[in-house]
């Protein structure tokens, strides 16, 4: 009920402004995302050195086609920068179709495609990759077919797979071919019973069966989780499958056990780091506080003090 009610919130016109307009939360909301400007960014993904990043300029659904575009030009810039500060060979991007305009009602999914296609082009020429974002049930279908068609010409495009999702054992198989980079999360929009795992139990039972199926596969696994748990799991089905360290990654996000992404590293495993930055932080934030209770025990510790 309590990850229900703060998704409710990061819908919030009115909870919006009122977290927007308190000067205290600033500090807290530091700890997940780097800053406002690509410049923050670098700065934390130099920071991070030894690991693995993957920027995320933040932004949601938008109908605005200027606002889309405007998106468009903030990758592009990201993707420029680094390139010249020499990060390109351990960060890539990621990015949500709807911030793109695929909601928009004439073309939606057609004008994301092309957004994204110029957001590719922009990582081959610096040598990386993009990945796409997986948002609620009702995007999945939208987002794998632009995704198929991004392949075609950036065979090294990934995508998200939420677990919590009963079609994702299906879609698993579909992705785990030769080529494929699927970012496997538990999920974390508020998903009806219907078409979602609600009981934690069976979101883990449902992301070890998809993590089967990947680690069997021919694609290239992210392992998406901060559970202790989980990462041994994958860490034991990545050696059945005969996979080497450098034959998947695990990925954690920006401000979450950092010293177990650190010792992750250490054991020579490939660690990413998902780095959030820009002006559009809110509902990124309210859905980090209800995904893990110690987040949301922080943000209230830090409030008090």
């Amino acid at each position: 009920m309590l990850r229900s009610a703060l998704i409710a919130a990061s819908r919030s016109a009115t909870c919006r402004t009122l977290v927007e307009g308190t000067p205290v939360v600033r500090p807290i909301v530091d700890r997940f995302v780097a800053g406002p400007e690509i410049d923050d960014a670098v700065r934390v993904a130099k920071d991070l050195d030894g690991l693995l990043v993957s920027l995320d300029h933040l932004g949601e659904a938008t109908l605005d086609r200027a606002h889309a575009e405007h998106t468009v030009e903030a990758y592009r810039l990201a993707l420029r920068t680094l390139g010249e500060q020499g990060l390109a060979g351990r960060a890539e991007v990621s990015l949500k179709l709807s911030s793109l305009g695929q909601a928009l009602p004439v073309d939606g999914e057609k004008i994301a495609l092309d957004a994204a296609r110029r957001i590719c082009e922009a990582a081959t020429a610096v040598g990386t990759t993009v990945t796409v974002d997986m948002e609620d049930h009702t995007t999945v279908d939208a987002t794998l077919s632009t995704v198929r068609s991004l392949r075609a010409d950036f065979p090294g495009t990934g995508t998200v797979l939420q677990a919590y999702l009963k079609r994702t054992e299906a879609d698993c198989g579909d992705f785990a071919g030769p080529g494929s980079r699927i970012r496997l999360c538990k999920g974390a929009y508020d998903e009806p019973a219907s078409v979602a795992y609600r009981d934690k139990t069976e979101v883990d039972a449902a992301y070890v069966r998809c993590l089967k199926i990947l680690m069997r596969g021919k694609g290239y696994p992210m392992v998406a989780t901060h559970d202790p748990r989980l990462i041994e799991i994958a860490r034991m089905l990545a050696g059945q499958a005969d996979r080497t360290a450098g034959d998947y990654e695990f990925q954690m996000l920006y401000g979450v056990r950092p010293d177990e992404q650190r010792a992750l590293a250490e054991r020579g495993l490939r660690m990413r780091v998902y780095l959030p930055y820009g002006t559009e932080w809110y509902p990124y934030f309210m859905r980090r506080l209800g995904e893990r209770p110690a987040n949301l025990a922080f943000f209230l510790r830090a409030l008090a003090r």
